[in-house]
């Protein structure tokens, strides 16, 4: 299957093409899939309800499409290689048949424990290639995935767990972190006393730790899979039906179940893997993620394995045992497209250059970046150091909500510009947008980037909450999708985005809503209130500043701060810990107390002289204190 780009000018091709006419665009892409039943129609729309369907009257499942059709000429051909947390443990590989059969014969296990199409399954677990698999055999049978990151805590976990009604979780006795060992089971049973749905629990051994089992509820995987059978027949599914459910944070405290589903996902995710990446036979690709978020879903996952790659899953992190290990594997594996976060980079630059001259990155074609804007330095140390000023550099836009890669470069084929994510793929249609909603067709201008036209790949609702969906992506501008970042398009068409305009904090690409941060906070049994923003991180991109209220004088703010970030930890995880902690007599707030957040993230991001108008505040003297208190 080949549905790549394979010049400029073929893109531009294609992107006119895709405008002019997207359902005879997207139907010759789809045709290259095998559907059980074909498509009565490429795509029906409306914005407004919203009301998004691609490909109705198809029916599909993505597994046959990312394993089956591979068989015949892929059977022998890594799938998946594995490399593990140490560099001197062995790594593995699984052929395309290998993978198949064991999709196969785990999701035979699930169907054992009385797993059925449209039940839903956590999977919590370590970057292991049992976590593609259970993914996989989810899909297999129409179960409903919803993959956690094994870094969220158990109260995280069970909002997930009672917010899917889950019937069952995938998880492990324990994972390996650097030189770390964490037990993940503990963490699943800590959440289930908070939840009623899940029925069973199934353990794959991977530290060996000693683990409690509950008798009649958890299963170890081994026995689970033990004398299933490897063939599986793939559920037939509707090309609308649910595929999976990935919880992101939004501006309000409760993350939200984005919805994606079988048939426009998998056409998008395929199709913009192998444009973005120029993905060729016999290549070896490795994204860095975890499969926890949507870039490991769409390319770790699904749209390597839709392609017939071969793609590489790592269980450890950058800097362990030092910080040549990202480049210690892609010497060792021959690693052809690297696809890594801005944070990453941006750490590891802190090392010095000599842990990456050291290895030999030759077999690099093309270096991507996700999560983030990338900054101007780290990307010519990217380029220059890692890619020899060989390599082009794909710096990607999209997010959990567009289920894949929406705006960047397309390997060698389209210009770079550093700091610039790139052109709209074919069939993408981004439009800056003023406060009114008014289109700015002039160049150089920021505006609010929205979408004025549906892709296969677009989310569908919000779990259990489709006035929740409509409000947050369709409600700020009639016919759009207002995707809450701030962006500015140059003479040549190119988009540079600017980042957030909502309450939602980008910290190392992982977003984090302002109101669940705060929430987290105020569970801590001396803060009264509090208010979060994001301020610039050489590092993270953004880090979390906290302003908090406590009830009476702080005699000792480091042993406060340490409560609250423990609170946090138990309420969301560490990856949501602020890095700043300021505690402050009040909150700068209107008459009709609202927080001022603009003031806030002035103050944070060290430019109080630019506070604007504050005659308006309840008590503007609170601001004058916050400033004095700054950190």
């Amino acid at each position: 299957m080949n549905l790549k780009i394979n010049s400029f000018e073929q893109y531009k091709e294609q992107h006119q093409n895709s405008i002019s006419d997207p359902a005879t665009f997207w139907d010759g892409i789809a045709q290259t899939f095998s559907w059980q039943k074909p498509y009565d129609t490429v795509c029906d729309w409306d914005f407004q309800k919203p009301d998004v369907k691609w490909f109705l009257g198809g029916v599909v499942n993505i597994t046959e499409n990312a394993l089956d059709r591979h068989l015949p000429k892929r059977a022998n051909q890594p799938a998946i290689i594995w490399e593990p947390n140490e560099p001197n443990s062995e790594h593995s590989t699984l052929t395309y048949q290998e993978l198949h059969d064991q999709v196969c014969q785990f999701a035979n296990a699930l169907k054992s424990k009385g797993i059925v199409k449209g039940d839903r399954i956590i999977l919590y677990m370590p970057m292991l290639p049992e976590l593609a698999i259970a993914v996989l055999a989810c899909a297999r049978i129409g179960a409903i995935h919803s993959v956690v990151f094994a870094g969220f805590s158990a109260n995280a976990m069970a909002d997930r767990i009672n917010d899917a009604q889950a019937k069952m979780v995938v998880t492990s006795d324990g994972l390996n972190r650097g030189a770390k060992q964490v037990g993940i089971k503990e963490i699943v049973d800590e959440a289930l006393t908070k939840c009623t749905s899940i029925e069973s629990v199934i353990v794959y051994q991977c530290t060996e730790t000693a683990v409690e089992m509950k008798d009649g509820r958890d299963y170890w995987w081994h026995d689970a899979i033990n004398g299933t059978n490897k063939i599986c027949p793939a559920e037939p599914m509707d090309a609308d039906d649910m595929l999976f459910i990935l919880y992101t944070s939004g501006s309000t405290g409760k993350p939200k179940g984005v919805v994606h589903t079988h048939g426009g996902y998998m056409v998008y995710t395929a199709y913009s893997f192998q444009n973005v990446f120029q993905y060729e036979e016999g290549d070896v690709y490795w994204c860095t993620a975890d499969i926890g978020w949507i870039t490991g879903h769409s390319y770790i996952v699904y749209g390597p394995l839709l392609s017939g790659a071969t793609t590489m899953m790592f269980e450890g992190i950058p800097t362990f045992p030092d910080a040549g290990r990202f480049w210690q594997v892609c010497e060792k594996h021959k690693v052809n497209q690297f696809y890594t976060a801005p944070t990453a980079i941006r750490a590891l630059m802190g090392y010095g250059d000599d842990l990456v001259s050291q290895y030999d990155l030759s077999s690099l074609k093309v270096l991507g970046t996700v999560g983030e804007p990338i900054n101007e330095e780290a990307w010519h140390w990217y380029h220059k150091l890692v890619g020899k000023e060989k390599c082009p550099v794909v710096d990607t836009w999209w997010q959990t909500e567009t289920g894949g890669i929406l705006i960047s470069g397309l390997g060698n084929h389209s210009p770079m510009k550093p700091t610039f994510a790139g052109y709209p793929l074919p069939g993408i249609q981004p439009v800056l947008l003023d406060q009114e909603g008014k289109e700015i067709t002039e160049d150089n201008v920021e505006g609010y980037l929205c979408i004025k036209h549906p892709w296969p790949s677009i989310l569908r609702t919000t779990y259990g909450d489709h006035e929740r969906c409509r409000v947050t992506y369709f409600s700020h501008y009639k016919n759009h999708y207002f995707t809450g970042d701030g962006a500015r398009r140059d003479e040549n068409g190119m988009y540079r985005i600017i980042g957030r305009v909502d309450d939602v904090i980008n910290v190392s690409g992982h977003r984090f809503g302002t109101a669940e941060i705060e929430n987290a906070i105020n569970a801590n049994s001396r803060v009264i209130e509090s208010a979060v923003v994001a301020y610039p991180h050489d590092v993270k991109g953004q880090g979390i500043y906290a302003y908090v209220v406590c009830d009476g004088v702080v005699a000792d703010e480091d042993a406060a701060r340490l409560s609250i970030i423990e609170t946090v930890n138990t309420e969301i995880g560490k990856i949501a810990k602020p890095e700043k902690i300021q505690f402050v007599s009040g909150l700068p707030k209107t008459r009709s107390g609202k927080i001022m957040r603009r003031i806030l993230r002035k103050v944070a991001e060290g430019e109080p002289d630019k506070l604007g108008d504050t005659s308006t505040l309840l008590d503007p003297g609170v601001v004058s204190k916050i400033i004095e208190g700054g950190l």
